[in-house]
């Protein structure tokens, strides 16, 4: 079975300049076309190093694809680091430097000399040409491997990987089958125990199910592959079913579905407005509500309150905001451990609830948040 890996390279990323979005997007897109991607390395502008990741990628896998370092700069060194990794030298390609001279002229400039560069290719190598950019990509083949480099600008990159790369990679590697993934989203239950009632489904080889826990909540991810759309959809939906017979209400939704879109659409359901009050919390659970608008009527952020207190601060906001439903939480940290409180008022009672939470700290508030939306959407459902 194929298998891929992709090397971003710039170093830029390894100081957190900018974030790396071109995995990601590569990723999908790889499994799009049914092909696995095995890992994902970032190496700095340095040209030995590159080489030798390089090396390391094709000799484990049967494409691999860089981005970044495709520039007309000095410390865009891609194109040396390739022909260094496969003893190829470099050669200059005449109607690359037309087509790069072209462009420059179409945005109305001449080309500095320094861009040249940009026109030299390991020995061998087929060019793709850039239509949105000045950086053109190439293809190296080898007898075991497929090597793309690809210009780090996404736009750029994103382009030739659709238009180009994925059609050249899926007749090179014969590529015919697809693979999907299904997000299954669960709160109110820790990975435990959800591991003690799906890990037979963990064991499978196709689809796989795997666990990723978050503050409060846990992603239950499918994958299959299969050689058509509709055989991989029939292995999800045959897992999914199973998941949602064993685990019931604790699946609050899937793939990009959220926690606190679940709540609000429990609210409008009952066509009742929400009023929020955070003590400890900062503006977690407000900050995550507000972008979504929608029965969010405001939240207030206060400094510490004891229950009585935090009564009071919500019956005042709720009638502020003539909000149906209130949801008051108070976050303490103490002796390492962190005290939970929170007061929930409804049309239909009030309700309170208190919990501990001896985890990191740094997780405290989103644990927090996750707890009382999770109790607010059970309530509501």
């Amino acid at each position: 079975m194929p298998k891929a890996e992709v090397i971003t390279i710039g170093t830029e990323l390894l100081l957190g300049e900018i974030v790396d979005t071109n995995s990601a997007a590569i990723a999908k897109s790889l499994r799009a076309i049914g092909l696995n991607l095995f890992r994902t390395t970032t190496v700095g502008d340095n040209p030995k190093r590159i080489a030798q990741v390089i090396q390391e990628s094709m000799a484990r896998a049967q494409a691999v694809i860089t981005t970044g370092g495709l520039g007309p700069t000095i410390d865009d060194p891609t194109r040396e680091a390739v022909a260094l990794a496969l003893g190829r030298p470099l050669e200059f390609r005449p109607e690359l430097w037309e087509q790069i001279q072209e462009r420059f002229v179409h945005y109305g400039r001449t080309p500095p000399e320094n861009n040249r560069r940009q026109a030299y290719l390991p020995q061998g190598a087929l060019a793709l040409e850039n239509p949105v950019g000045t950086a053109p990509a190439f293809i190296v083949e080898t007898e075991r491997s497929t090597l793309v480099s690809l210009p780090g600008v996404p736009g750029e990159m994103r382009h030739l990987l659709e238009t180009k790369v994925l059609p050249y990679l899926q007749r090179r590697l014969t590529l015919d089958g697809v693979i999907m993934t299904r997000l299954v989203r669960t709160a109110g239950a820790g990975e435990s125990w959800l591991d003690e009632r799906i890990q037979d489904l963990e064991h499978l080889s196709n689809p796989t199910v795997g666990l990723a826990a978050h503050p409060g909540r846990v992603d239950i991810r499918i994958t299959s592959k299969a050689s058509t759309l509709a055989q991989a959809q029939e292995m999800l939906s045959k897992v999914q079913a199973t998941l949602e017979e064993r685990l019931g209400q604790v699946i609050y939704g899937y793939d990009q579905d959220s926690l606190e879109g679940a709540v609000l659409a429990g609210l409008a359901k009952k066509h009742w407005s929400l009023a929020v009050v955070e003590v400890g919390l900062g503006a977690t659970l407000a900050g995550a509500l507000a972008p979504l608008g929608g029965p969010f009527s405001g939240g207030q952020v206060l400094p510490a309150l004891d229950p009585e207190g935090l009564s009071r601060a919500l019956a005042e906001l709720r009638g502020e905001l003539q909000a149906e439903v209130g949801l008051g939480v108070i976050l303490q940290t103490s002796e390492g451990q962190n005290h939970f409180y929170a007061l929930l008022e409804t049309p239909d009672g009030r309700e309170e609830k208190e919990r501990t939470y001896g985890g990191a700290s740094i997780n405290a508030r989103r644990w927090a948040a996750s707890v009382a939306l999770e109790w607010l959407r059970r309530r509501l459902s």
